[in-house]
């Protein structure tokens, strides 16, 4: 059984979503202990929602689930890092491939790379 320590951020852990073929990060969520068993169990990528308070599954609403392909602990076993088949191609709700869609130039931000789906479309907004 796979202990993780889950008390240091008061019952939380940083799960961080990476594609398993290009290796691009894609996002950066967390999990509490339900959220980690859920994963284990469906190899689903289930998080927990901070805003929400509830656990959530990647891409039930837009269908761009994350196939759980691989889970590495870090040294602490204080976060997990998932790799990942994302699919539809995008992780981001704003409807790009990575939530890391934005480079810092100059002191300002800019957005690389194009949205794959429209969110108004997606989440009915």
């Amino acid at each position: 059984m796979i202990k993780l320590n889950f008390e240091k951020m008061g019952g939380l852990i940083p799960a961080i979503a990476q594609d398993e073929k290009t290796g691009e990060v894609l996002m950066l969520a967390f999990m509490n202990q339900a959220a980690w068993e859920e994963t284990l169990k469906t190899r689903r990528a289930t998080y927990y929602s901070r805003t929400r308070d509830t656990l959530w599954v990647k891409g039930l609403t837009s269908g761009h689930i994350q196939h759980v392909k691989e889970i590495r602990v870090d040294c602490d076993d204080d976060t997990v890092l998932l790799k990942v088949e994302q699919a539809g191609g995008a992780a981001c709700h704003t409807g790009y491939a990575s939530c890391f869609h934005q480079r810092e130039e100059g002191g300002a931000l800019v957005t690389i790379g194009q949205p794959v789906f429209d969110p108004k479309e997606v989440y009915k907004e």
